[in-house]
């Protein structure tokens, strides 16, 4: 059985199989109920992050979720992976905002956190849904920016930024367009003499409070920024009507593969230098790098099986789109970028290479679900889960002991020896013993290159 929620899966794993299956979509199980009063909501699996948006927008100018920046992605599965946003640095994950959820079981009860107790909560909040059962919603916290704290910030900051900076901060009062009533508002100006990658790492720096992203920003001569029409406010409003946040037409369809690595330490110069020449020989495979310290480096690997949190400088995400159909076309871009990730392996995590549930790559290890399912789910549980995939796999033995929930990437159950409380061996130490050797082989490759 295949559980799709309705939005896109990197590597096919809800809609794909080798085998005969069947598919369990819950792409009308979308119901979004908001409360701002007590700033929670409650969402079904099948609703996309675009209507998850939305509903609260309805309700709510100045509220929202730290979740993913594509409106038609799937709840289900971004939740239960713990999908990211450009929040996370400030408020976490999508897990770490949510406080219940609704599941069926193998014996097909509902649960809800207190019935299907914290191991449970806690696996499918960070450890995916799919190996444990059917999620049907979660109920999530809502979170709001602060304007006191924004302005607050701008008087801390605003005199010691860097001097290509010039960020002029207006406050004034307007009617609120949700219930009339007068509320206030902080508007930011800004001018920077430089280009927009500058500015960009420069404010990640000094104000990440103030979310700006690339898109926010407009290159253009001096003189045109006297211009009354090109508007240098840091948040622009929306460039499209709200309403397109609920399509669930992806706003562009073509081929795609991804993968992901940690970034622990800084990049050297001669390793950069590495970098940009395979870049230029591939041309296809791009890497876009997520900045973590904030709030990601103050909770614990532990506190949900997401465990990628403080010591991690950035996640790499590695991306390659073609327009061309055909399996040789696909044979050809999965392989240039397989060749970038393989160059890759001396600047990133070892022992394990780390990687993000939510970038499924089933090159990092295929569970086949038979008598050696425990061993092979290790070899990309670890990757994925690092010290907590063994918890994951002891909630998984206690909740679906058949395994019935299964697909090439789920958490497998303990081998029936070890159910048995019996010896077995440790999959932690198998798995960092081959990956360590991995890491130092490729480590030295890339010395003596250099």
């Amino acid at each position: 059985m295949k559980t799709r929620s309705g939005g896109h899966d990197y590597d096919g794993l809800s809609y794909v199989y080798d085998e005969p299956f069947f598919i369990l979509d819950l792409f009308n199980l979308r119901s979004i109920q908001v409360d701002i009063d007590e700033e929670t909501a409650w969402v079904q699996a099948g609703a996309t992050l675009g209507e998850v948006y939305y509903r609260i927008y309805e309700k709510s100018k100045i509220h929202g979720f730290p979740a993913g920046v594509c409106p038609t992605v799937g709840v289900g599965g971004h939740f239960s992976g713990a999908g990211y946003g450009n929040m996370m640095r400030k408020y976490g994950l999508t897990v770490d905002n949510i406080i219940d959820a609704e599941i069926i079981d193998v014996h097909g009860r509902v649960l809800n956190r207190t019935t299907m107790g914290e191991d449970l909560f806690w696996a499918i909040t960070g450890g995916g849904g799919v190996s444990f059962g059917v999620v049907l919603s979660y109920k999530i916290i809502l979170v709001q920016q602060n304007l006191v704290d924004l302005v607050y910030k701008w008087q801390e900051i605003a005199d010691k930024l860097d001097e290509d900076i010039f960020i002029r901060m207006t406050l004034d009062v307007i009617n609120s367009t949700q219930t009339a009533e007068k509320i206030n508002r902080a508007t930011f100006n800004t001018l920077f003499l430089g280009d927009a990658n500058r500015l960009m790492k420069l404010m990640n720096e000094s104000f990440p409070e103030l979310g700006l992203q690339r898109s926010d920003c407009k290159e253009m001569s001096w003189v045109d920024s006297f211009n009354p029409g090109s508007k240098l406010i840091l948040v622009p409003p929306l460039r499209t009507p709200p309403t397109a946040l609920l399509s669930r037409v992806p706003q562009w369809l073509t081929h795609l593969t991804r993968k992901s690595d940690y970034v622990k330490k800084p990049i050297p110069k001669s390793g950069l230098e590495f970098i940009f020449k395979k870049m230029i020989e591939l041309v296809s495979p791009t890497l876009a790098f997520n900045p973590y310290g904030g709030k990601m480096a103050k909770i614990e690997a532990s506190a949900r099986p997401f465990p990628h949190r403080a010591g991690n400088l950035a996640k790499i995400q590695y991306a390659t789109n073609w327009a061309e159909d055909g399996v040789e076309a696909a044979d050809r871009y999965l392989n240039l970028t397989r060749q970038l990730f393989h160059y890759m392996t001396p600047f990133v995590s070892k022992n394990p290479r780390q990687a993000f549930l939510n970038y499924r790559d089933l090159d990092i290890g295929v569970n086949r679900n038979g008598k050696n399912s425990y061993i092979e789910g290790g070899v990309y549980g670890v990757k994925y889960f690092k010290g907590n995939y063994e918890r994951l796999v002891k909630v998984k033995t206690s909740v679906d002991p058949q395994n019935f929930f299964r697909n090439e990437q789920s958490i497998p159950v303990y081998p029936y020896i070890r159910q048995q409380n019996k010896t077995s061996v440790s999959v932690w130490d198998r798995i960092m013993g081959v990956d360590s050797m991995l890491g130092r082989s490729s480590e030295l490759c890339y010395n003596l290159k250099v």
